[in-house]
């Protein structure tokens, strides 16, 4: 076993050679923060600020400025709050103005469809609703370095959009694919039903039939359930008009 020498007198014990990193010396990213909840800006400026490589140029509320703002300082990325009102039109408006810009979404309610739509969005990193401050700090980092962090169902799903939109480029119409309840819901949408009486009719919630509606919407591409109504209704003539009557089955 090694043994720890004495010092002679007068003698000093050396000193490691290196001095530790100040703050000064590690590049920091500098990022906006919009939420419209003051308990997000602040909480959420107090824990980044602890970080060495993050710099909180400002936390703001939504307002007619903040694209100027943002566009119009060093900000490298933006932490966006996606549940606020008008949230994807900040993340689009963004994109279109200054797209070096980095936005990760937080509180992400990793539902299917709301994650497709915020990529087409042009949001770079998100952090789900049970995220920590830790997982804002990675989707950050990598956001800052063009990589995006998700889950291996997540990257298959946006393949799987990326394929749809590469179908549809190349002329080749794609069918939407309704699942079973999304096309039970579809049938009592063409007849009219609200989403209490379809939430009666079969006997789930009425927020369930609010998703499901909302996902019977975003595949058939129609902004309004008036659209979506009359559509369906138009399809449902349609096969029946395509039925052989009995007579014409038998000739």
């Amino acid at each position: 076993m090694l043994q720890d020498r004495r010092l002679s007198p007068g003698e000093t014990r050396s000193q490691p050679a290196y001095s530790p990193l100040s703050c000064a010396d590690v590049k920091r990213s500098r990022i906006f923060i919009v939420s419209d909840v003051r308990l997000f800006r602040e909480g959420l400026t107090w824990s980044l600020s602890q970080q060495p490589d993050i710099e909180i140029i400002e936390a703001l509320p939504p307002s007619p400025t903040v694209i100027a703002q943002i566009t119009e300082s060093d900000a490298v990325a933006l932490l966006l709050d996606i549940t606020m009102p008008g949230a994807l039109d900040v993340c689009r408006e963004l994109n279109r103005r200054a797209p070096g810009i980095k936005v990760v979404a937080f509180a992400v309610n990793e539902v299917d469809y709301e994650l497709v739509t915020f990529a087409e969005a042009g949001i770079d990193g998100y952090v789900a609703r049970d995220g920590s401050v830790n997982d804002v700090v990675v989707a950050i980092q990598s956001a800052v370095r063009g990589e995006v962090s998700c889950s291996p169902r997540v990257a298959a799903l946006l393949f799987e959009r990326l394929a749809t939109l590469s179908e549809a480029t190349r002329g080749v119409q794609v069918k939407p694919v309704l699942t079973r309840r999304e096309r039970e819901i579809a049938g009592l949408i063409a007849e009219g039903r609200s989403n209490k009486e379809i939430a009666r009719s079969l006997r789930i919630s009425s927020a369930t039939v609010k998703n499901h509606v909302h996902n019977v919407l975003e595949k058939l591409q129609i902004r309004r359930r008036g659209e979506a109504a009359a559509r369906l209704r138009r399809e449902v003539a349609g096969h029946a008009d395509a039925r052989p009557s009995p007579r014409q089955a038998v000739l």
